[in-house]
C-alpha cells in the first residue's frame, strides 16, 4: 500500500477563501433555464414557475454566486428582450445555441430566483453585438434605485427596489470564434474599459472582470492577457479563466492528473497579471474569477451541440457524469482552494441540465450527478483559510491529451503525485480534501497538523465506486454517492487515515 506524510501548521496559510469561489453558472443554454430552473408547469413549481424541487438540491449544492445569462449567448443578447410583460416579450433566434429564445424568463425573474436560492447574482454584459451604451443602461436599470427613466422602468415591470448587482463580466470569450462579433485584444481592451469606465460613472460600488483568453490552448493565450489588462488595468478587478477538463484520450490516469494544468493556468495567469502591474510601477493587484469550469467532452462536438429546426430548449450538452468524472473535478475543487490568495470567485459550468450536477426530467424527477457530491463538499465545508500543505507521496508521470481544432496538443506531466489536498481552517475546524489518484491501491495518509491540540473527528466520508464508469440517473439516481469512511485515527495532531483506491475523501475535525 503506497503512503504518503502531509505536514501543516496552522500559521502557514495560503489565503482565505472567498465567498464567491463556490459559484455557479446558468446560461439560456438547452435545458438550463427552462425545463431546468424554471418550469411554469412542473407539480413542484410555485407561482412565478420555479421548480421547487430543483431549488432544494441547489441549496443543497451550496453555490455562492452564479454567473447569468452567459457564456456565449450573452454575446447576442440583447437584455431589454427579457423585461417587461412576459407576453409582449419578443422571440428571437439565438445563434449561439442555435435555438429559439422566447425570453419569457429574463433579469428580473433572475434575481427572484437568486433570492430563493440565496445567491448573489452575477450578471454578464453584451460586448459582442452590443457596447458600452447598452452596458452601462444596464447597470442604470438595476441598481439605480429610482428618478431616471431607466430605474423607473424597472419599478414599473414590478421591481421596486434597486437588485444592487455588485459583480459584473465584461462579455464571454470575446477571443474565440465561435464568438459573435470576435475581437483582437486590442479591439476588447478598448471597448471594455469604455464600458467599464460607464458602468462604474453609474454605480462605483460595483467589480468588473475582464475575459482572458477562452482557454490556456488557444494561441491567443497570454498575449491577449497582456494586451487586454493594458488598456483595463486601471478600471478592472479580476481577469476571466475558462477550463473544461477532458478524457478523449480514455487514459484515466493523465485525466486525474489535469487538474494539475489548473495550477499551471492560474499561476500563469498571475504572472502575467502582476507583470502588467509593475510595468505600471502599480501595487494594485488584478485577482481572478474562474467563472467557467468543469469536465466536459462526450457532448463537446458534432450532433450534440445544437438541434434542427431551432427549437426551444432543446436536451444538448446533457453530459452523464461518471465517478471518474468526479474524481478529476474533485481535483479541480482542490485546484481552487490552493490558489484561494487570487482566485476569487470561479463558477462551475453549468448548474442544470447542460453539463451540470443536477439533472431533471421535464415534468417529472430531478437528481444530482456523480459531480454534485465533490462540489457540495467544496462548497459547504470550504470556507476559512487555506493552510499551505508539504505532501511527500510516491509520483506517477503521464501525458494529456487537449485537441484544439485542428491541433492536437499534449501535457507532459512527469510528476504527479498520487495525493492531490487542501486543508482549511475554519472557526473552530480543520478540513482535509483528498484526492487519491492511484487506480489500483488505497493510500495510508498521515498529516501532521502543527498548531492544533486535541483534534476530534466530525466527519470522515469518502466518494468511491469500484467502477469508474458508474453513474446516476434516474432510473438508479443514488448509484454513486458519498460512504463513511472508517478506521481514522485521530491523535493530538496527527491524522492517520486510509484512503480507498481512485477516491474522493473529506476529513473534518473539531479544532482547538
Amino acid at each position: 500500500m503506497p503512503s504518503s506524510k502531509v505536514l501543516l501548521d496552522r500559521d502557514f496559510a495560503i489565503g482565505t477563501t472567498d465567498r464567491r469561489l463556490f459559484g455557479a453558472f446558468v446560461e439560456h443554454l438547452g435545458r438550463c433555464v427552462y425545463g431546468g430552473i424554471y418550469e411554469p408547469d412542473h407539480p413542484s413549481a410555485d407561482e412565478r414557475g420555479f421548480r421547487g424541487d430543483v431549488l432544494k438540491l441547489v441549496r443543497e449544492l451550496g453555490p455562492t454566486i452564479v454567473r447569468y445569462p452567459g457564456g456565449n449567448f450573452v454575446s447576442g443578447y440583447d437584455w431589454e428582450d427579457g423585461v417587461g410583460p412576459v407576453e409582449k416579450r419578443p422571440r428571437r433566434l439565438d445563434l449561439a445555441w442555435q435555438s429559439i429564445e422566447p425570453n419569457t424568463f429574463g433579469t428580473n425573474e433572475f434575481m427572484d430566483w437568486c433570492r430563493l436560492a440565496n445567491v448573489e447574482p452575477m450578471l454578464a454584459v453584451n460586448l459582442g453585438t452590443r457596447g458600452p451604451d447598452a452596458a452601462r443602461r444596464l447597470v442604470e436599470y438595476c441598481n439605480h434605485p429610482g428618478g431616471t427613466t431607466l430605474s423607473d422602468l424597472r419599478r414599473e415591470h414590478g421591481w421596486p427596489e434597486p437588485h444592487d448587482v455588485k459583480f459584473w463580466c465584461l462579455g464571454n470569450e470575446m477571443d474565440g470564434p465561435w464568438q459573435m462579433e470576435r475581437k483582437t485584444p486590442v479591439e476588447y481592451g478598448r471597448v471594455a474599459t469604455e464600458a467599464a469606465k460607464m458602468m462604474k460613472m453609474v454605480d462605483p460600488s460595483i467589480e468588473l472582470a475582464v475575459c482572458g483568453s477562452s482557454a490556456r490552448t488557444m494561441p491567443t493565450f497570454g498575449e491577449w492577457e497582456r494586451i487586454v489588462l493594458e488598456h483595463t488595468f486601471d478600471h478592472v478587478e479580476y481577469i476571466s479563466l475558462h477550463t473544461y477538463l477532458n478524457n478523449y484520450a480514455e487514459d484515466t490516469a493523465a485525466f486525474l492528473a489535469s487538474p494539475d494544468l489548473m495550477d499551471s493556468f492560474i499561476e500563469e495567469v498571475v504572472a502575467i497579471a502582476d507583470a502588467v502591474a509593475a510595468e505600471r510601477r502599480s501595487s494594485k493587484r488584478i485577482m481572478l474569477s474562474f467563472d467557467e469550469w468543469n469536465v466536459w467532452y462526450r457532448t463537446r462536438r458534432g450532433d450534440t451541440r445544437v438541434r434542427e429546426g431551432w427549437p426551444v430548449a432543446p436536451p444538448i450538452l446533457e453530459e452523464v457524469y461518471t465517478m471518474e468524472d468526479a474524481l478529476a473535478f474533485g481535483g479541480a475543487c482542490i485546484a481552487l482552494l490552493n490558489h484561494a490568495d487570487r482566485v476569487r470567485a470561479a463558477c462551475l459550468a453549468q448548474l442544470v441540465n447542460a453539463i451540470a450536477p443536477i439533472m431533471t426530467q421535464t415534468g417529472g424527477a430531478a437528481w444530482r450527478q456523480t459531480i454534485f457530491w465533490p462540489f457540495a463538499d467544496f462548497a459547504n465545508l470550504g470556507h476559512g483559510k487555506v493552510l499551505r500543505t508539504q505532501i511527500d507521496c510516491p509520483t506517477y508521470s503521464a501525458t494529456y491529451y487537449d485537441p484544439r481544432g485542428k491541433e492536437d496538443l499534449y501535457f507532459p506531466l512527469p510528476e504527479v503525485p498520487y495525493l492531490k489536498l487542501a486543508a482549511i481552517h475554519g472557526d473552530d475546524t480543520l478540513t482535509l480534501f483528498a484526492l487519491n489518484r492511484h487506480l489500483d491501491e488505497p493510500m495510508r495518509i498521515n498529516v501532521s497538523a502543527r498548531g492544533f491540540s486535541e483534534l476530534a473527528l466530525e466527519r470522515a466520508q469518502t466518494l468511491h465506486n469500484g467502477d469508474l464508469r458508474a453513474a446516476n440517473t434516474q432510473d438508479d439516481p443514488d448509484r454513486v454517492r458519498p460512504e463513511a469512511l472508517q478506521g481514522v485515527e485521530i491523535r493530538g495532531s496527527e491524522v492517520v487515515a486510509t484512503l480507498p483506491a481512485a477516491s474522493w475523501t473529506v476529513l473534518r475535525m473539531r479544532a482547538r
